[in-house]
């Protein structure tokens, strides 16, 4: 029995490249660690937010799990959802809703 050290996957074989073969295994979901990184915010302050169902995130089991694509859209829509236009007076208090 002759036992083989070394050998690269043949990604040609499966009809894949090596890119390819990298994305699919690749994670499609991140834990809140990663994804508090990703979108630059706290672990906790990421946490509170799926508390209030503020941001889109999938429970299994204990562990809340957030999907990249879901992560960018919401921030999307949090750009699109912010009023820059709106001009403050100076020394004015206002009423942040």
């Amino acid at each position: 029995c002759t036992f083989k050290r070394n050998v690269k996957p043949n990604y040609s074989a499966n009809g894949l490249d090596k890119d390819s073969a990298k994305l699919q295994q690749e994670r499609a979901t991140m834990t809140a660690k990663e994804a508090a990184g990703y979108i630059g915010v706290s672990y906790w302050l990421l946490l509170e937010l799926v508390k209030k169902r503020q941001i889109p995130a999938i429970h299994a089991g204990r562990r809340v799990l957030f999907r990249r694509n879901s992560l960018d859209q919401w921030m999307s829509n949090q750009e699109a959802n912010c009023t820059l236009s709106e001009e403050f007076e100076r020394g004015r208090i206002r009423r942040v809703q």
